[in-house]
Parts: C-alpha cells; sequence; structure tokens
C-alpha cells in the first residue's frame, strides 16, 4: 500500500510516519508541494499516484487565522480542494483531517457526525470550508473530525505545562471548556485502521473528557510536580479567536463502521509521558 501524507513536517505528521513505516510512504512538506497552488497538487499527486493521501496539512494558529482570515481560507480550504481535485483525478482516496472546532460547543452531550457545524472563529470556519471543498470534489472522502492534539515534534499543551510548573510557583488554567485531548500516535494507528473502511465523515478522539485544568492537574501529577494549578474561566484570558465551551466528539461512525474507539485520554497521556511513540 502506497500512502501519502500533506504536512509530513508537522506534530500529526510525525506520527504518520512512524505509524505507517511499514508502508510505501511518501511524505509531502511545503518545501515539497504547495497545496495552495491547484497545479502543483496535480501535478505531485499525479506523479507519485497514492493509493490513499492523508491530507494533514493546515493553518493550525487559531488566534491568528482572526488575523489572517483569507489566509485561514487559502491554506485550511482552499488547499483541501486543490489536493481533493488532485486526488479525484487519479482514482485516490482522500482523508482530510478536520476539527472540533467547525462546532459552536453550545451542547452539553457529545457531537455526533451529523450534527451541524457552527463555526465561532475563523480557524473553524475555515476547516469547514475544507470539508465542504473535499466532500464536493470526490465521493472517495474520509473526513475525520478530532481534538485538543499534542505529540511529538510539535508545540503542544502538555509540553507548554510542563515548562510554565518549571518557571512558575502556581499557574491558572481555564476549566470551562470541554474536551477530548488526543495523542497524535493514537489518532494515526486508528487512521491506519480507517483506511479502506466505508467512505465518510467520522470523529476520532482518545475516549473520555476532561477541561483544560483537569488536563493540567493529570499532566502535573503524573509529572511528580507538586505546585498550585488554579481553575479559572475563560474570562481570564482575552483572546482574538472565540473557543467552543464544549466539544467533545461523539464516536459513533466509527463503532458503526465495527472499529473500536481510541483508549482513554488518560492512557494516552501516560504513553506520551513515557516515551511511547510506535
Amino acid at each position: 500500500m502506497k500512502v501519502a501524507f500533506t504536512g509530513a513536517a508537522g506534530m500529526l505528521g510525525y506520527a504518520l510516519k512512524r505509524v505507517f513505516s511499514d508502508s510505501d510512504m511518501i511524505g509531502f512538506t511545503r518545501d515539497t508541494l504547495d497545496i495552495t497552488v491547484l497545479e502543483d497538487a496535480r501535478k505531485k499527486i499525479n506523479e507519485m499516484r497514492p493509493d490513499f493521501l492523508i491530507h494533514a496539512a493546515a493553518y493550525t494558529n487559531v488566534d491568528q487565522c482572526e488575523a489572517e482570515p483569507e489566509k485561514a481560507y487559502l491554506v485550511n480550504g482552499v488547499g483541501a480542494r486543490n489536493v481533493a481535485i488532485a486526488c479525484e483525478e487519479i482514482g485516490c482516496p482522500v482523508v482530510y483531517i478536520s476539527s472540533d472546532y467547525v462546532f459552536d460547543g453550545t451542547k452539553d452531550t457529545p457531537y455526533n457526525e451529523w450534527d451541524a457545524t457552527n463555526p465561532v472563529s475563523q480557524y473553524g470556519l475555515s476547516k469547514l470550508m475544507g470539508e465542504r471543498f473535499v466532500s464536493s470534489h470526490t465521493n472517495r472522502y474520509y473526513i475525520v473530525r478530532t481534538s485538543w492534539l499534542y505529540g511529538e515534534n510539535g508545540k503542544n499543551f502538555v509540553d507548554t505545562i510542563i515548562r510554565l510548573l518549571s518557571e512558575k510557583e502556581s499557574l491558572e488554567v481555564v476549566n470551562d471548556q470541554i474536551g477530548s485531548p488526543t495523542y497524535t500516535f493514537d489518532l494515526a494507528h486508528k487512521l491506519k485502521e480507517l483506511l479502506g473502511r466505508g467512505y465518510g465523515t467520522y470523529h476520532i478522539t482518545n475516549s473520555g473528557r476532561c477541561s483544560w485544568y483537569d488536563f493540567a492537574v493529570a499532566i502535573a501529577e503524573k509529572k511528580g510536580i507538586g505546585k498550585q494549578i488554579l481553575p479559572v474561566t475563560s474570562e481570564r484570558f482575552v483572546r482574538p479567536a472565540k473557543r467552543p465551551a464544549y466539544s467533545v466528539l461523539g464516536t459513533t461512525m466509527l463503532r458503526l463502521e465495527g472499529l473500536t474507539e481510541a483508549r482513554h485520554w488518560k492512557d494516552g497521556l501516560d504513553a506520551y509521558l513515557g516515551g511511547e511513540n510506535v
């Protein structure tokens, strides 16, 4: 099986390279494929002719997307369109990595794959644009929404909390945003299981849910750090982009397809902190 993926130099790309190491892999970086240029996408993807392409490249700076919305639309929306067009021309199924931020966070139960989207940020809107472009330009697609990603080879919440606790005597973390922290390697393994199954929209995260405060407390406990972590509301931190208050993703389609949920987020955290990356 020949598997290509964009965003090869990123955090998820790092995990994909490890998990798909037994496949014929093609990793596209920003330097080797400009997804914002249709002809470049057509040329490079046609040359490689993969059996599957996982589109993980994205503009993920949520707050900066508010200042540069057209860049977000270009990379996350038009870029996904270009990849989908190129894949459709060679009959290659595309896996588009989307986000919990396509929802507004007003529910208090997990979002299912068919729930109405309503992004509250430019980042969320740009990811929804990508979803719609992909689903309109090819029938061979998997839209995979995930949430709160962390892992090796990229800036992430876990490493940030560990660093801040080493610098400060106490830390304030928001307690009114609820989601499911997801280890990149767990996502990559589920993506591998999904390839070749029925096309459609899927939610893949580590199971369980918590607030960012709960997540930070768990990180400190597992690292044996005894410093104080204080719960605060989102109003304590003024940020350019609004975040969904509740963005837990239900994994109904994954189960209906006969696949199990990913392990609990606490087990994923144990794996990351323990160096498990295969």
